[in-house]
Parts: structure tokens; sequence; C-alpha cells
């Protein structure tokens, strides 16, 4: 059975620092016709369970804490049964949307399994303290969340986030992957790591 990556985009908003922006999400879900990994659960529980379907979600991994990512999962984990990882660094930003804990800590290194595929946890700090990236050899392919896009690093004007910290995280963690590999974000469309590399210079000097 054919392994696949699905988009969804939800749209919500995201507030932070006492200001709130209108945005789109994307939802990330990677698996078979039989089970699937929810990467990323905004604004819609209702319109990811429709994407998942009668799949069994073997798991709910966010890739950071900023409400615009995680402020469906609790819905999400209702509905479909499945647990939320999430990274322990972020847990102040969890806690201003949701009263329950998550069940568990992401971690770097941590590995998932779908559909025979493994996707392996790179924590990318810098975006907000605990941003991870999921990696996903196999298939050539890095969930990057808020970390990397196309045309660059993730915001880090606000609270708990570093352009220094930013960048050092692209270019040990992701920009030491194959140049083939497809970056899929958090908000915006595909890129590569290829596409990015040759801007890192540009991106030191524009400084954000």
């Amino acid at each position: 059975m054919a392994v696949r990556i699905d988009k969804v985009v939800t749209s919500g908003q995201f507030a932070l620092d006492g200001g709130s922006w209108d945005v789109d999400n994307n939802v990330w879900l990677v698996g078979d016709d039989r089970e699937v990994l929810v990467i990323d659960a905004p604004h819609d529980a209702p319109a990811i369970a429709a994407a998942v379907g009668d799949r069994t979600v073997v798991g709910i991994v966010l890739t950071h804490g900023h409400n615009d990512h995680v402020n469906a999962a609790v819905e999400l984990a209702d509905t479909t049964g499945a647990e939320i990882w999430f990274p322990p660094q972020d847990r102040m930003l969890w806690d201003v949307e949701h009263d329950s804990p998550p069940d568990h800590e992401l971690v770097d290194g941590a590995t998932f399994e779908v559909a025979g595929v493994t996707l392996r946890a790179l924590h990318t700090p810098g975006h907000s303290p605990g941003s991870t990236c999921l990696y996903a050899e196999s298939l050539g392919a890095v969930f990057s969340g808020d970390t990397l896009f196309n045309g660059g690093p993730g915001a880090t004007g606000r609270s708990y986030s570093s352009f220094d910290t930013i960048v050092d995280s692209i270019r040990e963690r992701l920009l030491t992957l194959p140049p083939e590999t497809v970056v899929h974000t958090g908000h915006g469309d595909d890129t590569s790591i290829g596409a990015e590399a040759p801007h890192l210079q540009e991106w030191l000097d524009r400084g954000h």
C-alpha cells in the first residue's frame, strides 16, 4: 500500500504578545489507507478528522507551541483516540491554550513509524524554544513547522524566539540534509533544502 503525504489547510488566528493575525496553516498527514501520522493540529479539528477518514491515527505530533499549531489538538485527539506528542520546551505556550497536558514529550531523536516509514524528530529551536522538525529520509521529506519556509527562516521577532538560534538550527540540522529533500512547511508553499541553502548568507545579512 503506497505511502502518501496529504496536506490540509486550515484557517484561524495566531495570537502572541497581545496581538493576533489571520493565518492559513498547513496540516500534514503521512500514511497510507490504513494509518496516518498527523503533523500539527490548527484551528479546525473536524476538517482534519475528515481528511483522516477511517484511518488509525498513530499520533498527533506538534512541531511547536504557538496556538495556531496546537489549538485543535485536544479536540482532534478526543475525536480520533490518538495521543499528542509535544516539545517540552514550549510547555508555557501549550498551557495558555489547553488545561490538560499533552500525552508525551517530543524530544530530539524520537522516531515515529507509520505505514512502513520512519520519521525522526530534529530539535530546531529559534522560532520557539521547542521547535522541532520531522525528517522522513525514505520519503525525501522534512516537515519543518515554522523553522524553515520557502524564502528563509521562520519569524523570530516575538517572545521566546531568537534569530541567531534559528539560523544555527537551520544550518546544523536542516541544511545538512540531502539537497533534494522536500521541505513541507507550516505555512505556504513547499521548498527544498537545495533551494534554500544558497541563501544562508543573505539571511544573515538581513538579520531576520
